[in-house]
């Protein structure tokens, strides 16, 4: 059966070779990206591909979150529902961290953006639906006040807090909700994969790609991961594994999610 997926950020990285993957199978693809012409040259190439099922187009900057509602508007413009949200973008280092509403932008992107879309398409996926969510090995306590951007960080704390706070929300929402939503589930896809964020990051050219598409593809179209909501698959270890154990904190996730909810409410 063919299925309608959301992949964001897939213009390069473990994105696009997931999106190449899923495209290649005969699955419709929404691309996502905030670069125009790199999104159209993605297109193009994608559509190429032996196979190749429907490819989509969307632009959006997802550290501000004006335009991951314009996004959400945007699909839900040309489908009345979809099968699964893939949320890939992230970020870890770049020379503006702070986002014109004051965010930590690897907050924004790799936590608070990937929040709000879920919640916005969450009626599009249903009951049926998947949420894939790009969690990571690098994971640290989350400061409320940094999130909120009241205090600066570094780059690799701030993201690996970010990507803590992705994962606590996506078990608290995959709990709160149960059998009356999508499945939601965090998956590490692989420590140090070749991505122009590893070899920025950390100077390395890292490791196959195809490493972390296959995970993500696996989440998104196995049996597997059916019943793996509120879960979180650690890629390095190829097995459901504990997260940071902040992961599984209950009262501090649920902490967590209201401070996301009130910079939504104060953000759009």
């Amino acid at each position: 059966m063919q299925k309608t997926i959301l992949v964001t950020g897939s213009t390069d990285g473990i994105g696009l070779a997931t999106a190449k993957m899923l495209v290649s199978k005969g699955h419709t693809v929404l691309l996502h990206g905030r670069n125009p012409r790199k999104l159209e040259d993605v297109e193009k190439t994608l559509r190429a591909l032996p196979g190749a099922g429907v490819v989509e187009t969307y632009v959006a900057d997802l550290s501000r979150m004006g335009e991951v509602k314009q996004l959400a508007s945007a699909v839900a413009e040309r489908h009345a529902r979809f099968d699964v949200l893939i949320n890939n973008a992230g970020i870890l280092r770049t020379p503006e961290p702070i986002t014109p509403d004051g965010l930590d932008v690897r907050f924004a992107v790799n936590t608070i953006a990937p929040y709000l879309l879920t919640k916005l398409l969450m009626s599009l996926l249903g009951r049926s639906g998947r949420v894939v969510n790009l969690s990571s090995a690098a994971q640290a306590p989350v400061d409320l006040d940094a999130l909120a951007g009241k205090v600066p960080l570094a780059d690799m704390a701030a993201y690996a807090q970010s990507k803590l706070a992705l994962t606590m929300w996506s078990r608290h929402l995959a709990l709160e909700l149960q059998a009356d939503g999508p499945v939601i589930v965090a998956v590490n896809p692989g420590s140090l994969l070749g991505s122009k964020m590893v070899k920025e990051g950390f100077g390395v050219d890292g490791g196959d790609l195809a490493i972390g598409a296959d995970i993500l593809t696996r989440a998104t179209l196995s049996d597997e991961f059916a019943t793996a909501s509120g879960k979180y698959y650690d890629n390095d270890s190829h097995r459901f594994a504990s997260p940071h154990s902040d992961g599984l904190d209950a009262r501090k996730s649920e902490l967590l999610v209201r401070a996301i909810e009130t910079l939504i409410a104060g953000l759009t």
